[in-house]
């Protein structure tokens, strides 16, 4: 089922290195073994707990939360696309029963900023990389339009030039996560002029504006805030930056989400802190 999902889910959107690493970690456990139909709340909720103690790496009540999280979308979609005999009521069971028994495993909202000190001194990295190699990832370009455009990774190397408008400044950017419809989902978005620059700024070489792989990206976004000694910043956290900008400029409501593709204000208000 992890096989078939990693294979078919890929073609529609980029899963993202967590959620891969995650399920290949469950498919290489003990549960690989496991039938379909055995698969029962307390299976799953037996997994978090071994994946909680000493044996299974002692990861966070969160992490294993995350773990059942993306196990929960493959039975999802094997249930129903592939007609897999699995019982629906066994992820929520586990998680309820794990709830009980005392353990927080909620997915927490990230609230991580960089602050002016730690991006000067990733760019500042950057910049030096891409003085005695000037074929590497212009990552200095596709860090400073994360942050303007609000963009996550795996959208910034699926932005076709075909996906601008010239006229307003605005990508369509396709297959916006939203709760409800991850697969169809294509929304224009506008470009501030600092984004919009930096578009500007590529050469038009390969279908993708930044035809870069998201995986390259994120090692070398890893390595370098382990260079200069930054700490627990990942690159989705620039999204949080560029949002909360918008806010701190006094951008309104709709204008910030003009920008961030958010339907809601209970979306944003978390940016808003």
């Amino acid at each position: 089922m992890i096989d078939r999902y990693l294979m078919e889910a890929e073609k529609a959107r980029s899963l993202g290195k967590t959620n891969r690493q995650a399920l290949l970690a469950i498919k290489n456990s003990y549960l690989r073994e496991a039938v379909g139909s055995d698969i029962s709340q307390q299976m799953l909720g037996d997994y978090a707990l071994w994946r909680m103690s000493a044996a299974g790496d002692g990861i966070k009540p969160q992490t294993a939360g995350n773990d059942l999280a993306h196990l929960g979308s493959v039975l999802s979609l094997a249930r129903a696309a592939w007609k897999y005999e699995i019982n629906p009521q066994a992820m929520p069971g586990a998680r309820l029963v794990l709830k009980r028994l005392g353990y927080n495993i909620k997915i927490r909202e990230r609230d991580r900023r960089p602050t002016l000190e730690e991006l000067d001194k990733v760019l500042k990295h950057f910049f030096e990389i891409l003085a005695r190699r000037p074929t590497v990832i212009h990552m200095a370009k596709v860090v400073v339009f994360a942050i303007f455009s609000t963009r996550r990774m795996d959208k910034i190397t699926r932005i076709m030039w075909e996906d601008l408008d010239e006229h307003c400044h605005a990508v369509k950017v396709r297959n916006m996560k939203n709760p409800e419809q991850k697969i169809g989902n294509d929304v224009w978005c506008h470009l501030p002029h600092e984004a919009w620059a930096i578009v500007q700024s590529m050469p038009r070489q390969c279908a993708e504006i930044f035809s870069y792989n998201t995986d390259s990206i994120g090692t070398a976004w890893s390595r370098a805030c382990k260079m200069v000694g930054i700490e627990d910043l990942h690159f989705h956290d620039l999204r949080h930056e560029g949002v909360s900008r918008l806010f701190e400029i006094d951008w309104d409501i709709p204008r910030v989400s003009s920008v961030s593709g958010h339907r809601s204000w209970n979306s944003l208000r978390r940016y808003t802190i």
